[in-house]
This record gives C-alpha cells, sequence and structure tokens, in this order.
C-alpha cells in the first residue's frame, strides 16, 4: 500500500502506524485474553495471577537486556524483529503446552520478547516524530485504536470459535506484525540530533544517579504514591475478564469493555497534550487517583456486565489523566541528566514491580475472598495514593504560598 522508497515520510511513517495498530493486538490478547485461555486449562484463580505476576518480573530484566542490545548494535528494527520471531516460537509453543509447569515455563520465555518491543517501538515513534516535525502522539495513537480495534473483533471471534482459539489468534496478530515490518525502517537522527545524542552517550555517567534521585524527598513521595494506585491498578487489569466471566459475560462483552477503555483515553491523550500545561500536576494526579477509586467501588458493586462496560469509560479521567500528567510531573522535578533513569524507575514501579506483587497476592485474594473484597481493597489503594498526591499539593502550597 506504502512506497517503501528512502525519503518518503509519508510512507515512513504509515508503516509505522501500521505496525502499532497491529503490535497491540497482541496486548490485548496477553493482557485480558490469556487468563481466560488459562482458565479453560483447569487453572486457578491463584495460578492465572501468579502467570500475570510473571511477566513484570521477566520485563525488569528483558527490558534492560534488549534496549542495551539495541544500543549496542545501533539498530531498532532488527531487534523487533528478533523479538516477534521469539514471540512467535514461544506462541506455538504455548499452544501445545497443556500442565502448569509447562505453561509457566514457556510463559516466561514469551514474556522475555514480548515485553521490551513495547519500549522500542515508543523509540522507534519518538525518533520519527522528530525526524518528521510531528507529535508523537499522531503514531502513538494508531497503538491504542488498534488496542480498541482487536479488543472488539477478537472478542468476537472467541465468541465463535471458543477460549482454546486464544493462542491461535494471537499467532495470527505476531505473524501480521512481522510481515509489517518489512516496510519499518531504522530511523537515522539528523545531523543536529546526533551531535546532541553523542555529547550525551560522552558524558561520564554518575554512579550514584539512582541513589541522588531517590534520596530526593519530592521524588520519593512520588514514587510511593504511583506505587500504591498502580497496586489497584495492575489488580484490575489482571482480574477483570475473570471478573466478566463470574459475571455470565461472553468473549463479545469482554471485547467491547476493553473497546470502552481504550477509545476512552485517546481524547484525554490529545486534550492534555493541548491544555494539560494550564494545571498544576499533582491536583491532577490526585483527581485521577479519586477517579481510580471512584471506578473500583463501582466494580465492587457491579452485578451486570452492562455495567462494567460503562465502568470501563472512567479508564479515561483515571488512567488517562495519571499517564500524561505523571510523565510530565517527573520530567520536572528530576534534572536533564537523571532523568532517562527517572522514567525507568517510573516505569518498573508502575508496571513492573505492582505488577508482581498485584498478580501473586491479589490471585490470591481474588480467590479466597471474591471480587467484592478485591476491589475495595483496590479502591482502598486509590483513595490513599490520593491522600498522598492531595497532601503533597497542600504541603507546597504551604511552604511557598507565594508562588504563582
Amino acid at each position: 500500500m506504502f512506497s517503501t522508497r528512502s525519503g518518503n515520510p509519508f510512507s515512513d511513517q504509515n508503516w509505522l502506524r501500521s505496525f502499532m495498530f497491529v503490535l497491540y493486538g497482541t496486548s490485548v490478547l496477553v493482557v485480558s485474553y490469556f487468563p481466560l485461555f488459562y482458565t479453560h486449562l483447569g487453572f486457578s484463580s491463584s495460578q492465572v495471577g501468579f502467570l500475570y505476576a510473571l511477566g513484570p518480573l521477566i520485563s525488569i530484566l528483558s527490558n534492560l537486556f534488549w534496549s542495551m542490545m539495541s544500543d549496542r548494535l545501533g539498530t531498532i528494527k532488527k531487534i523487533i524483529v528478533l523479538l516477534l520471531a521469539g514471540q512467535l516460537i514461544t506462541a506455538l509453543l504455548l499452544a501445545r503446552a497443556s500442565d502448569f509447569s509447562s505453561v509457566m515455563f514457556i510463559l516466561s520465555l514469551f514474556y522475555f520478547f514480548y515485553y521490551p518491543i513495547f519500549p522500542l517501538a515508543d523509540t522507534m515513534a519518538i525518533k520519527m516524530a522528530q525526524r518528521y516535525g510531528r507529535n508523537f502522539i499522531s503514531i502513538r495513537v494508531f497503538g491504542s485504536v488498534g488496542y480498541a480495534f482487536f479488543a472488539l473483533t477478537v472478542g468476537y471471534a472467541l465468541r465463535a470459535l471458543g477460549s482454546s482459539w486464544s493462542m491461535a489468534v494471537c499467532i495470527i496478530i505476531v505473524i501480521g506484525a512481522l510481515l509489517i515490518t518489512i516496510g519499518l525502517k531504522d530511523v537515522k537522527p539528523t545531523p543536529g540530533l546526533q551531535e546532541q545524542e553523542e555529547d550525551i552517550l560522552n558524558k561520564p555517567r554518575s554512579a550514584d544517579g539512582l541513589k541522588q534521585i531517590l534520596l530526593r524527598k519530592e521524588v520519593l513521595w512520588f514514587f510511593s504514591c504511583v506505587f500504591v494506585l498502580a497496586l489497584g491498578h495492575r489488580m484490575n487489569e489482571a482480574f477483570l475478564t475473570l471478573s466478566l466471566k463470574q459475571l455470565g459475560a461472553g468473549e463479545e462483552v469482554i471485547g467491547w469493555a476493553l473497546l470502552a477503555s481504550a477509545v476512552s483515553e485517546i481524547p484525554i491523550f490529545f486534550l492534555l497534550s493541548k491544555y494539560g500545561e494550564r494545571f498544576k500536576e499533582l491536583p491532577l494526579l490526585a483527581l485521577a487517583s479519586l477517579m481510580y477509586a471512584m471506578r473500583f467501588l463501582f466494580m465492587s458493586l457491579a452485578q451486570h456486565p452492562g455495567s462494567i462496560i460503562a465502568i470501563q469509560a472512567l479508564h479515561s479521567v483515571s488512567f488517562g489523566i495519571f499517564y500524561v500528567t505523571g510523565v510530565r510531573y517527573i520530567t520536572r522535578i528530576i534534572p536533564d541528566h537523571l532523568r532517562a533513569t527517572g522514567l525507568a524507575i517510573f516505569t518498573v514501579i508502575w508496571s513492573s514491580v505492582a505488577g508482581l506483587l498485584s498478580g501473586t497476592f491479589g490471585g490470591i485474594l481474588y480467590e479466597n475472598a471474591g471480587p467484592t473484597v478485591f476491589y475495595l481493597l483496590a479502591t482502598a489503594f486509590s483513595l490513599l495514593a490520593f491522600a498522598g498526591f492531595l497532601g503533597r499539593h497542600l504541603s507546597d502550597s504551604l511552604l511557598r504560598p507565594s508562588d504563582k
């Protein structure tokens, strides 16, 4: 469809947009339909939670390893191709595995190839946007659109075929993403950007950069609130589909619930990218936490799959506000020379550490106490984060009453 001639920005960007669109189809399967596949195999809720927790644990090491390989080899595209090939092979093996120990081992390998591909794709999108003077969101938003599309179509497909076909659908999507990589290109920086990157790489690295960041009270307070909020977010992410199943929802209803959350975040991303600077970060983060608490409280009371679909629309004013504002806040409070380390810590806390704990202990809680208590605990975590963000804002206002 698109020409692959060098120097054609329309072609380059649209190949990458197409890749983003298909890539996030695998995210739909892994986050939302893999748990149903595991229950189809006869695994308990605590076992499903443990398998979910494997991903964040593996991602801590795999993200670091593959990002270092990408930097060392000077290529993103080749690493992405290798990661997709690894996903394809391990997905084929998962389709034949049935006992818990085999699934756990093969799934660990799958996660090793799965998680690093998203930050690498984002890095390619950022470089592409910089090179052609575009907004990063104009490329990245196709991931959200793709997630919404596959959430719905995969739901109807599995409704017709059955949850046992989850792995087969995953294999088809991975093959599609692998084929699109034919049109992807590594983005070479412009001369000015090249000199900037070399200057950064040639600067001496601070061995105690991590210590410098964590010794700052403002940063430590922020990370603590992020961690508490992330616990509730990851609990919901891991067990949303199981909650819907318990209420009698079919795969197509699950697809509509995922569609509601994916579509709702798109306008928020655009609005905050344009108008977010008009508002202070901490009140916005407190608002997002309060919206999370409301969302999970409603989930604890939900008695019908249709109500959960409506509740998922609160994803816009919970995750949408939090993510954009959180990244903006941390880039402001951390010095430039430590910013990459700070953002890495933010990602590990939000995705990896919180996912590990919420998957492991959340599965046990869900199995033994039920979804109502499960979501009430997630509500409590969100309210605690709300108090933390709001308390920090009020403290700053009292200490600096004359600031405009």
